[in-house]
């Protein structure tokens, strides 16, 4: 579910900042296209918090 909500939120952001970095740099506004690299942007994000979690280790007692 958590990676769901990722791949949400950077949708999200990612429409909104190119919108905006659009309408103040005059460029134009690719809805296709953002929401490719927003995605890929996300999947990135979820890729390094699984390599980035050390590995849990049995505990023998």
């Amino acid at each position: 579910m958590r990676y769901i909500v990722t791949l949400i939120w950077a949708f999200m952001l990612g429409q909104v900042v190119s919108y905006i970095g659009g309408a103040l740099t005059h460029g134009t506004y690719n809805f296709v296209l953002t929401t490719v690299i927003s995605l890929i942007a996300g999947l990135f994000v979820i890729l390094i918090g699984m390599i980035s979690q050390p590995k849990k280790e049995a505990v023998h007692k």
